[in-house]
């Protein structure tokens, strides 16, 4: 059975840990980090679990990054603290780098699970020459779930009965696909009045960045679909290519996910008004 190779014992890797090896998709997860005391003591606190949970996942951790070559997927999380820490800057580079001299001649796909990482997507694709299907950052798919929340409470409906889209660049560079969400199988322009959707607008831009529960959450879903498949989309940060060709910009968009990596990515049908205030924000970002 496949694995999975988490780089990062913080509190992230840890959330992510922990969802996945209750998804059970996987036959053993490796927690990697430096600190390598830190990621065996989380690995010991959730084997416990197992059995409340219902898995059989194995878990084990080592200080060696060389123990993700071969994985399904390795999910780019936060370095044990304290305090714990999304990768960042030329370090994370660097890591990303290595792990892809690693797994490049594998079928393995990168997830960057951080929720500053669409910044750490777009230089491995543009500077590291890292297959575009082949990377992908699943923090847009936990602000989704936030937005699923906040239109579930102000509808009266559970979370789980929304369907909503939130594409682009968050927060500034984000729009939420009004024109395409439900609430209840019912368009959500039917259930809520303008006025509120423009609250809600404000509000699921306040929800970013996700927490780490959150984030652990997404990305164990996002990666569990790169193990095994996936009939659903999930909203992930990806590169897109230009249709005159080249590399576009890094977005939110809704992806299917397959053990190959993202097999499809594009925006899906917006409204005028929608289409118009995405160029616009990511016009807007585009030019700082």
């Amino acid at each position: 059975m496949a694995f999975a190779a988490i780089v990062g014992a913080g509190d992230l890797g840890g959330a992510v840990a922990h969802r996945l090896a209750r998804l059970d998709c996987v036959g053993e997860i490796r927690l990697v980090d430096d600190a390598a005391d830190v990621a065996a003591g989380k690995a010991l606190d959730l084997r416990p679990s197992a059995a409340v949970d219902g898995f059989v996942t194995r878990l084990v951790a080592t200080a060696d990054p060389r123990a993700a070559a071969g994985a399904a997927v390795v999910v780019i999380a936060d370095a044990a603290g304290p305090p714990a820490a999304e990768w960042q800057g030329e370090a994370a580079l660097a890591l990303v780098e290595r792990l892809w001299r690693l797994v490049e001649a594998d079928r393995s796909v990168l997830v960057c699970a951080g929720a500053s990482h669409r910044w750490l997507v777009e230089r491995a694709v543009r500077e590291l020459g890292v297959d575009r299907r082949r990377i992908v950052g699943s923090a847009p798919a936990a602000l989704e779930s936030a937005a699923q929340a906040l239109v579930g409470a102000a509808a009266d409906v559970a979370p789980a009965r929304v369907a909503v889209r939130v594409l682009g660049v968050p927060p500034d560079g984000m729009v939420v696909a009004w024109s395409q969400a439900a609430v209840g199988g019912v368009a959500a322009s039917a259930r809520l009045a303008p006025e509120r959707l423009r609250a809600l607008d404000r509000q699921i831009a306040a929800a970013w960045p996700p927490g780490p529960a959150a984030l652990g959450a997404a990305a164990a879903h996002v990666a569990a679909a790169l193990a095994v498949g996936s009939r659903r989309e999930h909203t992930c940060f990806v590169a897109v290519e230009r249709p005159s060709g080249g590399l576009g910009p890094v977005l939110a968009l809704p992806a299917r996910l397959e053990p190959d990596g993202v097999r499809e990515a594009a925006l899906p049908p917006l409204s005028t008004h929608e289409q118009v205030r995405l160029e616009n924000a990511l016009a807007s970002l585009a030019a700082r």
